[in-house]
């Protein structure tokens, strides 16, 4: 068996010219391609068409290539949607021809059509859906060729799997890393101990046997609809194990993946959903992966030693190390299990008996504390993401008191225990010290496998049923209880199961001897102590495991959400044993497609839903989102939650105060003058009069009030682009809304004026005068009004724009337009709902960057930090006009507890020093962004104050041809990637970037480090 041919073809650009035309009338320019033992040139035509010449060394056999161009045709006839090269023949109609190089050594030569597309190693991201298609491709691939044959077949070659012991044996040496080594020889082993003895019990037919990274080709890859898979480079076909084909892709497409595991059920997931694998196959399949790889790495090692220049040969070299030691620390068969969910089997074969035989005995089955939990009154604790009982202890600044909270909630409910959950999405030790450590996307284990059992210290702890202690473990470690027993259980039929004890008195067990038989009832120990700052918290962790994996002492007691039903396979219910009533439990949360149903029947789908995957979203902390799986996301484009997500201080004044009083205005109260004089402290005079209301659309309605009956006139002035609200009157003046999908336009009262664009508009950002040119326009619309015989009620705009785009208005823009304004009669009202509140960091308003003072203001979102407050704050002399003899009332507007919320606001932004934080940390990431834009052309401008930014997204730097689709792909992956930002802009090619005013240095590198990834990507690379 030879493990490479040392007869390479030595031929040049110019001989591949001169064979292409000679031999095969194709006429074009020729550039040779990497390959390991042929030569192969890329061939292209001046009408387009494209080939492969190949030239095989000296040492290739006519039959064998005979068998590749037969393989090539077979599967071309199947019909299916896969690319298969063809066969160009020669101009003397046979489809292999020979040539003689410089020595008079014959090779053998063909032409292949060239597959349009990217090799699979260079298409990004490798998207789950991606990976599930390609195991789909070579599952098809894999039925196309059930049952061809050929007379080369049966050939004897060193890259087919069930030679591995002899080609690792025969090169391993070659690796002089002593770790590398000892990995080798570690999958030598499982494949000699777990593969080797049963190879010839499975099926067999002809396999490409090399869908590497490299081999595998992809032709319109990030379209769903429309991708076709190729594969090329026939020449290590071979009669071998059909499962081999699906071992050597899973291996490649693997590499580099953060959860390798997952990746491959994905593969193996889309390969038996078209040819159905055995279950013998799959037990096999991790083995055979990772035996691929030790081949891989192993004949590298040779290859290296023989042609060390040769870049081609170590190109997925150290991927495969790196893979192969994290796949070490893969038990085989918690690999299995998750490949057998994958192809729909239970990922435990002897879960579904153990479970049977469990219920079958409830009434045989002993206690497991000396409390009968069966008829006790018991509370259910939520001790979840979500919960609302230890809501309080998630915002605190120090290490919040979770025993008091239990003990409390249990001696409230007269309950002797206290039952934390199974299947539990858990996360109630998150305290405002570990923000800094919470990473947006990455998935951590948060579903909890066991139930836990709230008791007082030293409860005794009794054996359910007999048994034998398996092991001990009188520490805690990460992701698993502390002091822990085990005990080995086994049924009459001989099935074997394991129950866990955690947070035990490590005292206590000491007394006891591995291997040691325990009967029914039997003592265990007693329940131990554990401490959270001091408080004792006393609870038993209990858990079920079918498979210990060759774990002892202990056993993980989180799992992953991607992984959640193979580990519920592993660990089933607890109250298996414990027999708790079901009525005890509250009912299971609404899932995420239950919600959407009850939605679509009940909410009027204009109520739009973010995203194409809809998040789950169940709480809030500071800069972070949680959905339901646990999983963290850093918002950065909500700025409802100014100070931060429920933040500790406002959630606090709002408890404090909601339970003392919350009534309307028409009685006095102090929090509504205190407010109100806060709130007027940060405004320049004239503005001292304030209207509370709740929402922004509210105010804004209100202040076209107060214009029309100050100016007693009706017609206004607004930016095109621009968004006030949502009730009838502000669509009307919301170009963004009235110009766009459903919308009517501009009545004619409401009059439009260009948005001060300086990146795309007439006048640009070169030019020092663009804001005067942009504002001179509203003169000459004040002067059509006038020549209607009206006058202008009001001009109303964003100091800087939203919707628009992130738009921030230039130089002296709104001092000449309040100048034209002022002079006809009108008034100027300025919406801060957006921009307010420090965000812009230089000020505290907007309108401060552009040196006015404008007639009213309104405020809305960030004033409450997302509690209903909104204001409108106007001048003595407007607010005098207003009183007309008709009461203006909002029943909740200004009410105590909304009062309470706007103070804390204003607290938080002075005591934390958010607007200079906002400033500092809004220049930082409009730096980094910028820097973003140097390398990446689709970034065409960044512009922003404070933590105000926008990015816009274009084609063409020229054209400024709006990237839409682009800018949709990328709020998609970066949600997918845990970052949350969405789009802006009249041409909805603008990424909004408005955060919480709490976002750190630190969440922008991490934006900008994940944009950049996301920029570089197929869909959104330009240069692709």
């Amino acid at each position: 068996m030879s493990t490479k041919d040392q007869d390479r073809p030595d031929f040049t650009d110019q001989d591949a010219v001169r064979f292409a035309d000679e031999l095969f009338n194709i006429q074009g320019v020729v550039q040779e391609l990497p390959s390991e033992r042929d030569r192969n040139f890329y061939i292209k035509t001046k009408s387009g068409e494209e080939y492969v010449l190949k030239i095989a060394a000296t040492s290739e056999q006519r039959e064998i290539l005979d068998f590749q161009n037969a393989t090539m045709k077979h599967l071309r006839k199947q019909g299916s949607t896969v690319n298969y090269p063809q066969v160009h023949k020669a101009r003397t109609g046979e489809s292999i021809v020979t040539v003689s190089d410089t020595k008079g050594r014959p090779h053998f030569i063909r032409v292949l059509s060239y597959l349009p597309g990217k090799v699979f190693a260079k298409v990004t991201p490798h998207t789950l859906d991606l990976l599930f298609d390609l195991g789909k491709f070579i599952g098809q691939m894999s039925h196309d060729l059930t049952g061809f044959s050929h007379p080369a077949t049966q050939r004897d070659l060193y890259w087919d799997l069930k030679n591995a012991t002899s080609v690792i044996k025969q090169h391993k040496e070659l690796i002089t890393d002593p770790d590398k080594r000892s990995l080798v020889e570690h999958f030598q082993q499982l494949f000699e101990a777990h593969v080797q003895p049963i190879l010839s019990l499975l099926r067999t037919s002809v396999i490409h046997n090399d869908g590497n990274d490299y081999n595998i080709i992809i032709d319109k890859a990030h379209n769903p609809q429309e991708r076709r898979f190729g594969i090329i480079d026939f020449g290590d076909m071979v009669a071998s194990h059909t499962v081999f084909e699906l071992a050597v892709a899973t291996a490649y497409a693997i590499m580099d993946k953060p959860d390798p595991i997952t990746a491959a059920a994905r593969v193996i997931s889309g390969f038996h959903s078209v040819f159905p694998l055995t279950e013998q196959e799959i037990e096999l399949l991790f083995y055979l992966i990772c035996t691929r790889l030790t081949m891989s790495v192993s004949i590298c090692a040779y290859q290296q030693k023989l042609e060390p220049e040769n870049e081609y040969l170590r190109i997925s070299e150290q991927s495969a190390w790196t893979l192969l030691f994290r796949l070490k620390e893969v038990h085989p068969q918690f690999a299995t299990y998750t490949f057998r969910h994958a192809c729909n089997l239970a990922p435990l074969p002897q879960n579904k008996e153990i479970v049977k035989w469990l219920q079958a005995n409830r009434k045989q089955i002993g206690f497991i504390v000396d409390l009968n939990l069966r008829t006790a009154p018991l509370t259910v604790l939520d001790l979840s993401v979500g919960s609302s009982t230890f809501s309080s202890l998630l915002y605190a600044d120090n290490t919040s008191n979770i025993a008091d909270i239990v003990v409390h909630k249990l001696k409230t409910e007269n309950s002797c225990a206290g039952i934390g959950r199974y299947d539990e999405v858990r996360w109630i030790y998150l305290t405002r010290q570990s923000l800094a450590t919470i990473t947006p996307g990455k998935e951590e284990r948060n579903i909890h496998l066991g139930m836990d059992i709230f008791l007082e210290p030293g409860t005794h702890i009794l054996a359910p049923m007999a048994g034998r202690i398996h092991s001990l473990q009188t520490h805690a470690t990460n992701h698993t209880p502390g002091p822990t027993i085990i005990l080995e259980h086994q049924t009459k039929t001989k099935l074997k199961f394991f129950t866990m004890y955690g947070n035990m008195n490590k005292d206590s067990i000491r007394e006891l001897e591995l291997g040691s038989l325990v009967k029914k009832g039997d003592k265990i120990g007693t329940l131990g102590e554990f401490k959270i700052d001091g408080k004792k918290l006393s609870h038993l962790h209990f858990q079920i495991i079918l498979d210990l994996l060759d774990h002892t002492g202990v056993f993980p007691n989180m799992a992953k959400s991607s992984q959640r039903e193979v580990w519920l396979n592993l660990c089933p219910n607890p109250n298996l044993i414990l027999g708790i009533p079901s009525e005890a439990f509250p009912s299971e949360p609404l899932k995420t497609t239950d919600i959407l149903r009850i939605r679509d029947h009940h909410i009027s789908n204009t109520l739009s839903v973010a995203y194409q995957k809809p998040l789950h979203i169940v709480r809030g902390l500071m800069q972070y989102l949680f959905d339901d799986t646990g999983k963290a996301y850093l918002d950065a484009v909500n700025n409802v939650p100014h100070v931060g997500h429920c933040h500790p201080h406002v959630v606090k004044k709002l408890r404090e105060q909601a339970a003392v009083l919350n009534t309307n205005t028409r009685y006095l109260h102090k929090n509504l003058i205190k407010y109100a004089q806060q709130l007027c402290a940060t405004l320049p005079e004239p503005l001292q009069v304030c209207f509370f209301v709740n929402s922004g659309s509210e105010a804004n309605e209100l202040a076209l009030r107060l214009a029309f009956t100050h100016t007693k006139q009706r017609d206004l002035i607004v930016i095109d682009g621009a968004y006030h609200g949502n009730t009838s009157n502000l669509v009307d003046i919301s170009p963004y809304k009235s110009d766009g999908p459903g919308g009517k336009g501009t009545p004619p009262h409401v009059h439009k004026i260009t948005m001060p664009d300086v990146y795309r508009g007439k006048y640009r950002a070169s030019d020092p005068k663009a804001g005067e040119k942009y504002a001179r326009e509203i003169s000459g619309v004040i002067d059509q009004i006038n020549k209607g015989g009206r006058g202008i009620a009001a001009f109303i705009c964003e100091p800087l724009m939203s919707c628009g785009g992130q738009i921030v208005l230039p130089k002296n823009y709104l001092r000449e337009t309040f100048r034209y304004v002022r002079q006809a009669g009108g008034i100027c009202i300025v919406d801060e709902v957006q921009v307010g509140f420090g965000r812009v960091g230089t000020n505290w308003w907007g309108f401060q960057t552009q040196n006015v003072v404008p007639d009213i203001i309104t405020l809305g979102k960030p004033i409450g930090n997302g509690h209903p407050l909104a204001a409108v704050i106007t001048t003595p002399e407007i607010a005098n006009s207003f009183n007309t003899g008709m009461e203006f009332f909002s029943t909740t507007g200004g009410n105590p507890v909304s009062c309470a919320v706007g103070m804390a606001v204003l607290d938080v932004i002075k005591e934390e020093e958010l607007q200079k934080h906002a400033l500092e940390v809004g220049n930082y990431l409009k730096q980094q962004l910028t820097q973003l834009k140097d390398k990446h052309p689709i970034i065409g401008d960044v512009r922003g104050l404070g933590l105000f930014i926008g990015v816009e997204l274009v084609q063409n730097h020229k054209t400024l041809t709006p990237a839409k689709e682009e800018a949709k792909y990328i709020i998609e992956r970066m949600k997918n990637l845990g970052i949350l930002i969405s789009i802006d802009g009249p041409l909805h090619n603008v990424l909004k970037i408005k955060p919480p005013l709490v976002f750190t240095k630190e969440n922008a590198n991490h934006l900008v480090t994940t944009l950049d990834r996301v920029l570089s990507e197929d869909f959104v690379n330009l240069a692709k």
